[in-house]
């Protein structure tokens, strides 16, 4: 059995062999679910003078990075068609630059789920305060809030996930 952190390995060498050079400075990250995987990579940053302001540095990164994704299209399209028919996932890209982290075009899966009264009172709320437009949006934004704030305990949980997966590779197995 596989865990998910030697799929992840695997797939950041795939990646970083495929990439022709120039395209980043290195991956850093590789993200994989059941229908995606997001590749993220270093870039360096703008050249600035040292006396820009904050607002100047933040429209230069956002020209940066959208030079970089246009420039790096082509390239990217070949290795994601490539991987997609390989692995059988969708493939998405985003780039480190500095301090920034930028995601480009990545999927919106939907995710069915059953909800008693009050859970979607809760929904109901959200939108009626035009906190979003949608139960669906409504969701989204609680389980990104949920992420936001339960980060520590979100790692504890993966860690203790990739646990599970390592003792599941050295148990017993049947032939």
């Amino acid at each position: 059995m596989t865990t998910q952190g030697e799929v992840v390995a695997k797939l950041r060498c795939w990646f970083t062999d495929r990439l022709p050079d120039g395209v980043f400075e290195e991956i850093t990250d590789v993200v994989v679910d059941r229908e995606e995987i997001t590749v993220i990579g270093r870039i360096p940053p703008p050249k600035l003078a040292e006396d820009a302001s904050e607002a100047e540095c933040a429209t230069a990164m956002d020209r940066w990075i959208k030079e970089f994704r246009e420039r790096t299209r082509d390239a990217r399209i070949a290795v994601a068609r490539e991987a997609e028919h390989l692995f059988g996932r969708k493939v998405s890209w985003g780039v480190r630059c500095g301090d920034r982290k930028q995601a480009f075009t990545t999927l919106s899966v939907p995710v069915m789920t059953r909800l008693r009264q009050p859970e979607r009172q809760v929904l109901d709320l959200l939108v009626d305060a035009g906190v979003a437009r949608s139960r669906s949006d409504a969701l989204a934004w609680c389980v990104r809030l949920v992420g936001k704030h339960a980060e520590s305990w979100l790692a504890d949980l993966r860690e203790a996930v990739r646990q599970v997966e390592r003792v599941r590779a050295i148990g017993p197995h049947t032939d």
